[in-house]
């Protein structure tokens, strides 16, 4: 009996934190699984039904296009949603932004670089605003920012009719900007030269005079891969990447180990509110004008590729590289049906369906590896 108990004292115990699994058991934890599994399954369905050059590189410049745009405000939301909050304003966000920052352009007639600076800065504040009404208030991010859209909405309808003298576009954006060395960061293409040298060694197509049919990278996209990489640093790299997912999983045990929630929060919100000010610099420098609708429903199409890519509506779970295979979703969803038979009436049913299947795929892949009911 000594002999037992001499053993089983002897016997290592077992430190599930450092518990070695295998390869495919952790990549099947990963929140993108089920992302990339859908890019995977949309890929396959467009390569049966669409036509052919939907997967040209001109095809694949249309599509990243939108996906780039969304996927700036699906990664800021799904870092919001990691740390357990919801921003339901980032659409009206992009209205509001594009507003301020054609006003300062056009009616206070500032360089481009002050209209940039002033507009982050200026969104960043309201976004501060949210966070800090969602802490002191207690009230569900949901119910708070959902107040912020319509009244950013509003506020946008208002601003516009005072700049224009009661329209509700305000346009000649472009003619204030035509000759800032910092047009090409946030507007056109990218990559000239290198696409005009690849058409001379006929490594892409090209038209019959010899300029290349894509004639660079839209900047939109470069932005859309930066961030997606620097998020994704900071999630699985940094300890500001184990605050956000600590607030998220649960607070309370977060700020009793010295987590500074609030502070984690506040930046969150400010966070999605300047990428919602990018994007509205990006589009209004590119159609060179703002109105009224920019960024409508974007709230909540941010929201789903956040989803898809594996976000957890209850927090503390989630990937900004799954944000960023759910907005190349969206896009090749929302392009590629122009590239086919079919109705393009049907793109919401067709995202409602990839919603759900990533869901409920997630949770069963998580069930089945993590052992939870």
């Amino acid at each position: 009996m000594a002999s037992l108990e001499q053993n089983t004292a002897a016997a290592p115990t077992v430190d599930e934190r450092v518990k070695q699994v295998s390869f495919l058991t952790h990549m099947m934890r990963r929140p993108e699984l089920g992302a990339v599994a859908g890019l995977v399954l949309v890929i396959v369905f467009f390569f049966l039904t669409a036509d052919s050059t939907m997967f040209s590189l001109s095809g694949l410049m249309t599509i990243m296009a939108p996906a780039s745009q969304l996927g700036i405000l699906a990664i800021a939301a799904a870092l919001l949603m990691i740390g357990g909050e919801f921003d339901l304003s980032i659409g009206s966000m992009v209205a509001f932004a594009g507003l301020i920052f054609g006003v300062i352009l056009t009616n206070f007639g500032q360089p481009l670089s002050v209209a940039i600076v002033m507009t982050m800065l200026f969104a960043a504040f309201m976004g501060a605003i949210n966070g800090q009404i969602v802490i002191h208030t207690r009230l569900p991010s949901f119910i708070v920012t959902l107040a912020f859209l319509f009244i950013l909405r509003g506020l946008t309808l208002v601003g516009l009719k005072w700049a224009t003298g009661g329209s509700t576009q305000l346009r000649g954006i472009g003619d204030h900007v035509k000759d800032s060395p910092l047009l090409g960061l946030f507007s056109g293409d990218a990559l000239r030269g290198v696409f005009v040298w690849l058409a001379d060694h006929d490594l892409i197509d090209k038209f019959p005079n010899g300029l290349p049919k894509v004639t660079g990278i839209p900047v939109s996209v470069l932005w859309f891969v930066v961030l997606a990489l620097a998020a994704t640093w900071i999630l699985l790299r940094t300890r500001m990447g184990n605050w956000i997912f600590a607030a998220g999983g649960d607070p309370n045990a977060a700020r009793n180990s010295g987590v500074p929630v609030h502070r984690v929060k506040t930046g969150l919100f400010a966070l999605t509110a300047c990428a919602a000010a990018l994007v509205a610099i990006i589009t209004v420098l590119d159609a060179g004008s703002t109105d009224a609708r920019r960024g409508f429903q974007k709230e909540f199409e941010a929201i789903i590729a956040a989803v898809i890519g594996g976000c957890l509506l209850t927090g503390g779970y989630g990937s900004a590289i799954g944000a960023f295979f759910g907005a190349v979703i969206f896009g090749s969803v929302s392009i590629g049906l122009t590239y086919t038979r079919f109705d393009s009436d049907w793109f919401q049913v067709f995202l409602g369906s990839m919603l759900l299947l990533a869901v409920l795929f997630n949770n069963f892949i998580r069930r089945k590896v993590t052992g939870e009911r």
